[in-house]
């Protein structure tokens, strides 16, 4: 049953995530490594990469808010409750590595969220097995979005892949999780919807 202090305690989260500097539970995979010299292009370029995961992960925040309060399984609950703690750090991860490679994070973050949240609540609403499906199928492509930005971050950006790397564990970690709760599988048209609306959501964010 989901009492008062939930909605307040969810509501909190959405405050933080837009307003307030993310906070890690986990000490960033990046801490120990060196900031080595890039050049102002290779900086620029990794910047937006990690708003576009920055991005992704105040998405990830809404989306794990929408499907926590609409789940009905509880343990199902707990465990999404769970993983957007995780998705917590990367928020923070991001955050931080924006700062120190002179970027800044989306304008539209706020937009982002929103949509983000009504598609979460959406996915709970029409069952738990479908509300799985969705964050297992959105966790599979953010893996194979952050494998392709690893493949695009300079080798010598160690801090940059640390975290990209780490992130990359972690969304399989969640799909894996979503996927022994009880997930269903997606057809195949939803998944290229899925696939392109993604696409626009980067291609927007990269500049924006």
């Amino acid at each position: 049953m989901l009492t008062l202090d939930f909605f307040i305690t969810r509501f909190d989260r959405a405050l933080r995530t837009l307003a307030a500097p993310a906070q890690a539970h986990r000490v960033s995979p990046a801490r120990a490594l060196p900031n080595t010299e890039l050049t102002p292009e290779q900086k620029k370029h990794t910047a937006r990469l990690m708003r576009i995961n920055h991005t992704g992960e105040v998405c990830a925040q809404a989306l794990y808010q929408g499907q926590a309060l609409t789940a009905r399984v509880a343990a199902n609950r707990e465990a999404l409750v769970a993983a957007a703690r995780e998705e917590e750090d990367h928020l923070a991860w991001c955050e931080e590595r924006i700062q120190e490679l002179g970027g800044r994070t989306s304008f539209l973050n706020p937009l982002w969220y929103a949509g983000s949240l009504t598609l979460g609540v959406v996915a709970g609403i029409a069952g738990d097995k479908w509300n799985l499906a969705f964050l297992k199928e959105t966790e599979r492509q953010v893996e194979s979005h952050l494998a392709a930005h690893l493949e695009s971050v300079p080798e010598s950006d160690q801090r940059t892949r640390a975290i990209v790397s780490q992130m990359k564990t972690d969304e399989a970690g969640h799909a894996d999780l979503a996927q022994s709760l009880g997930a269903a599988e997606f057809p195949q048209l939803i998944k290229t919807a899925m696939r392109l609306s993604a696409k626009a959501m980067t291609q927007t964010v990269y500049w924006v």
